[in-house]
C-alpha cells in the first residue's frame, strides 16, 4: 500500500491529465472539422466507467490508464473499396468521416494533441513562474575553486553573500551579474556565515569567456544547488519564460535521442512507466511547485515522442499525410496497414526494452531474489 500512495497514485495524478489535454486536442480539432468523435478514452482495455453525451460521443475511463485515444468515424478507412457485404457510405456518412477530410485537415487533427501537450506546459509555467516564481540559485557558496580569487579572500563552503559593494543581493545570478563587470576591481562582500556577518575583500580575476574576445571577472565559486530561492515574474514574461523552458526541454530531449542513436549515451538510461512512476514519487515527495515541473516536464516529453516519425503515434500519420499531399493522391491502403503494424511492434518493443531497463537499473530482480531467499 506505501508503494501504490508513494508513487503509483502520484504517477496517475500527473499522467491522466496530460493524456486528457493531449486527446483533447485531437478531439477539439476534430469536431471542429466535422469529425464524428466515436469514444473519448482514458486508459485501455476494458471500460470501468463512463457516459455518451448529445453528440454519440462516448467518454470513458478503462481498466489499463496507461495512455488513451480518441476513436473517430472513419479513421482507418485506408481506401474506399468495400469488402463482401459492406455497404457503401451514404453522404452523410462520408461528411462526419475522417477518412473523407482533406489531407491538411486530418494533419491539423494529428498535430493537435503532440500541440496541446506542448501549450499545457507554457501554460503550467508561466501560471508557476507568475505565483511561485522561477526557481534560481541564492547566492550560497557551495564550492570554491582552488587558486581563485574566492579561496585567496577566504570565501568558504556555505557562506551566503548579502551584498557586494553596498548592493544587496539574493540570488546567484546577481553576484554573477555584478562580478563579472568588475574584473580586477577589488570589491567589498558581505556575508552570513553561520549566524555571524563577516566581511570579506576579493578581486575577481580577468578571464576570457568561453573562448570569445570578451573579458570578464571571475570569482571562482559555484552555486549551493541545495539553495533555491523564487523570483516572481509578471504574467507577459512568465510566459515568455514558459515558452523558453519548454523549447529548452524540447532541445535536450532531441539531443539526448541523438545520442542514444549515435551511441553516445548509452540506451539502458532509457527507462520507461516504472522510471516515471519513481520520478512521479519523488516529485511529490518535495512538494507541490516539485510535482508542477515535472508534470511541464513531462508534458513536453508526451508531445514530443508523439511526433517522432512512427506509424501508430502521430508523427507517424502525418508522414503518410505529407506523402499523400506530395504524390496526390494516399498511399496503397497495404503500405499503410504494413506500416502501422510495423509501428506498433516497434513502439511495443521499445515498451519492453524501456520496462527491461527499469526492472534493471531499479534493482527489482535483486529485491525478489531477495524475498525468495
Amino acid at each position: 500500500m506505501e508503494l501504490i500512495w508513494d508513487y503509483v497514485v502520484p504517477f496517475l495524478i500527473i499522467l491522466t491529465p496530460l493524456v486528457f489535454v493531449h486527446e483533447l486536442g485531437h478531439f477539439l480539432v476534430a469536431r471542429r472539422y466535422g469529425v464524428k468523435v466515436e469514444v473519448f478514452s482514458i486508459g485501455f482495455g476494458p471500460e470501468i466507467f463512463g457516459w455518451t453525451d448529445k453528440t454519440g460521443t462516448r467518454w470513458k475511463f478503462s481498466a489499463v490508464p496507461l495512455g488513451g485515444y480518441v476513436k473517430m468515424f472513419g479513421e482507418y478507412d485506408f481506401d474506399d473499396e468495400l469488402e463482401d457485404g459492406q455497404a457503401p457510405m451514404t453522404e452523410e456518412q462520408k461528411e462526419v468521416s475522417y477518412h473523407h477530410k482533406r489531407v491538411g485537415q486530418r494533419a491539423a487533427i494529428a498535430v493537435a494533441g503532440p500541440i496541446a501537450n506542448f501549450l499545457f506546459a507554457i501554460a503550467v509555467l508561466a501560471v508557476l513562474f507568475s505565483t511561485a516564481g522561477v526557481p534560481a540559485y541564492l547566492s550560497a557558496v557551495g564550492s570554491i575553486q582552488e587558486g581563485s580569487a574566492a579561496e585567496e579572500a577566504g570565501f568558504e563552503k556555505g557562506d551566503l553573500i548579502l551584498s557586494i559593494d553596498g548592493e544587496p543581493i539574493a540570488l546567484f545570478d546577481d553576484l554573477r551579474r555584478i562580478v563579472s563587470g568588475k574584473a580586477d576591481v577589488p570589491l567589498s562582500f558581505i556575508v552570513l556565515r553561520g549566524n555571524t556577518e563577516a566581511t570579506l575583500s576579493a578581486t575577481p580575476k580577468r578571464v576570457m569567456r568561453g573562448g570569445e574576445a570578451k573579458e570578464i571577472g571571475l570569482l571562482g565559486i559555484k552555486p549551493d544547488v541545495a539553495q533555491l530561492g523564487y523570483e516572481r515574474q509578471n504574467p507577459l514574461t512568465a510566459t515568455w519564460m514558459a515558452t523558453e523552458r519548454s523549447v529548452a526541454m524540447t532541445v535536450r530531449i532531441l539531443s539526448a535521442v541523438g545520442q542514444i542513436i549515435t551511441g553516445e549515451m548509452d540506451a539502458d538510461e532509457l527507462g520507461g512507466p516504472l522510471r516515471i512512476a519513481q520520478v512521479s514519487g519523488e516529485a511529490a515527495a518535495g512538494g507541490i511547485i516539485s510535482l508542477v515541473f515535472f508534470m511541464a516536464a513531462l508534458s513536453v516529453n508526451l508531445g514530443l515522442i508523439n511526433l517522432f516519425p512512427i506509424p501508430v503515434l502521430d508523427g507517424g500519420h502525418l508522414m503518410f499525410y505529407a506523402a499523400e499531399a506530395l504524390r496526390g493522391r494516399p498511399l496503397d491502403a497495404r503500405y499503410q496497414e504494413y506500416g502501422f503494424r510495423f509501428g506498433l511492434i516497434l513502439v511495443l518493443l521499445l515498451m519492453i526494452f524501456a520496462t527491461w531497463n527499469d526492472l534493471v537499473n531499479l534493482k527489482v530482480f535483486e529485491f525478489l531474489k531477495q524475498l525468495a531467499t
